[in-house]
């Protein structure tokens, strides 16, 4: 507990007080000091009140001020609850059977347990909110339900076995606002919807390579075109990729038919992400239990039910990061990761079809997005390996699951890390998309669609030159990148017009000309 402060308050309090405390880092930690402060570090903020507030020493009143002045932390209420059973909740509200504080720690405590409280007969109050929507992204209103029973609206995103969390600091507010069809507009605008539009399969092959590159799996040509035709058909369409029928049929088109897989769908082996350094396997995260993941994934089709209406941007975070969090399948994890940045956006009206993101050539190309994308990961790996790294072993013997994974990899720290699970801080993960579909849409697609339209002019060009098909000039146009601007003989072999004196030199010096200006 040595992040904890030395007087503190809210969940900083009940974390010292019960020896519970979140893998997750708490988005706010209050204290008592001798004025009134606030620290902002990464997103992070350390309250100090003064000792007017500090709330009396019992778990209620601490419980009441996180409710009340914190960000509610699903994890660690989680925990807490798991730790402190249901004592301290109950007579709480027995206590206040109309406090709104009461009635929401009550509905809380039942949502994230599954165990029922003892409803108090005068139970009464106008009708609260679960969370704060300001505080933290909820149900879009329409959507929330009303729970008669504490007389609360259930406006949690997801459900008990996910949920990820979105706590709405300044930074993830701002990433969210993105407006990704604004900024397609204006590409639009500049370059004309033709070009666009030409330029969508391109775009949607390039996709495709730098996945495998951030993969380390760059120069696979069959299984790229192959991820690049899934994209073009199946973006946006159907039904969400989150059960095993369509995951199945996507993983099957992702991966071929020639795999060691005997089952497509959703994996029914325990799965760890890592690498074998000097013949020793090195895990950096483990993957939910197979029997967790089902309810996993409807707890994310269920998030984006009920926030349809809001950020195109931070829906498609949650589903992408929530995805290769909830490590779905035995293969194919993260092209399904990727697939879904563009899905929601399609999905939400803000990309139109055929057109796909480059996202993944943004992070492979800088290497300041690679390494923002890789922290963002570690963000949720390190520290759950920290807590459960005790409980991964690799057995002596293989075992052969249904799915037709082989391996002798064994977790048995599923009770420890379930909480982190289900109840993923995903904000940074926003803000780090927000940054990628940024730079995709001001610098990577207005690059591309520059270059298009000067491709275009310089094969004008060269045809007022010498007529030929347009797979003709294309050829010329790539022979003289590759040969910086030298005739080749195998070039000259098939057209040997070119040779003709003054031909060559006029049909560089317009090409040159087309991609100068």
């Amino acid at each position: 507990m040595s992040n904890l402060p030395a007087d503190p308050m809210g969940a900083a309090w009940l974390a010292r007080t019960y020896g519970v405390e979140p893998m997750g880092r708490l988005p706010v930690l209050s204290q008592v000091g001798g004025r009134r402060a606030s620290e902002i570090n990464e997103g992070f903020r350390l309250e100090a009140y003064l000792e007017i507030m500090r709330p009396a020493a019992t778990p209620a009143a601490h419980l009441q001020f996180h409710l009340r002045h914190e960000v509610p932390h699903l994890e660690f209420l989680s925990r807490l609850f798991a730790q402190a059973g249901p004592d301290f909740v109950q007579a709480w509200i027995a206590a206040e059977p109309t406090g709104q504080y009461a009635r929401r720690a009550a509905f809380l405590y039942e949502w994230l347990t599954g165990d029922l409280l003892q409803v108090p007969e005068r139970l009464g109050g106008n009708y609260v909110d679960a969370i704060d929507a300001a505080k933290m992204v909820a149900a879009s209103p329409e959507r929330a339900v009303k729970v008669q029973r504490w007389r609360v609206n259930d406006n949690l995103p997801g459900t008990r076995d996910f949920c990820p969390t979105v706590v709405k600091n300044e930074a993830v507010v701002r990433a969210a606002e993105l407006d990704v069809s604004v900024l397609f507009g204006e590409l639009t605008d500049e370059f004309g919807e033709d070009l666009l539009m030409r330029a969508a399969a391109w775009m949607t092959l390039r996709e495709s390579r730098a996945s495998f590159a951030i993969e380390g799996e760059a120069g696979q040509a069959t299984r790229v075109q192959r991820f690049a035709d899934v994209m073009a058909r199946r973006t946006g369409q159907g039904e969400w990729p989150l059960t095993d029928t369509v995951l199945a049929e996507l993983q099957r088109e992702i991966l071929g038919e020639r795999t060691t897989l005997v089952r497509f769908g959703i994996r029914q082996s325990p799965v760890f992400v890592g690498e074998v350094v000097r013949y020793q396997e090195v895990v950096h995260y483990v993957a939910p239990v197979a029997e967790d993941v089902p309810a996993m994934l409807e707890g994310l089709r269920v998030f984006l039910e009920r926030t349809q209406g809001q950020s195109p941007v931070m829906r498609s975070a949650v589903a992408s990061f929530g995805f290769v969090y909830i490590h779905p399948l035995a293969d194919g994890n993260g092209r399904v990761h990727r697939f879904l940045i563009n899905d929601v956006l399609r999905r939400d009206g803000v990309i139109p079809d055929p057109v796909i993101l480059p996202v993944s050539a943004v992070i492979t190309d800088d290497v300041g997005e690679r390494r923002g994308y890789e922290r963002v990961l570690d963000q949720m790996s390190t520290p759950l390996m920290q807590g459960v790294r005790e409980y991964v072993t690799f057995e002596p013997v293989q075992t052969t699951y249904p799915d037709g994974v082989v391996s002798n990899f064994a977790f048995g720290g599923a009770e420890q890390a379930r909480p982190l699970w289900r109840y993923p801080d995903l904000g940074p993960h926003v803000v780090v998309l927000s940054n990628i579909l940024g730079r995709t849409l001001t610098e990577q697609m207005r690059e591309e669609s520059r270059y298009l339209r000067r491709h275009g002019w310089a094969r004008a060009a060269l045809k007022e030159i010498v007529e030929m098909p347009d797979q003709q000039a294309d050829r010329v146009l790539r022979s003289i990148e590759q040969n910086r601007g030298e005739l080749s003989n195998v070039l000259a072999k098939e057209m040997p017009v070119l040779r003709e004196p003054g031909i060559w030199s006029d049909i560089v010096e317009v090409v040159e000309r087309a991609f100068r200006d």
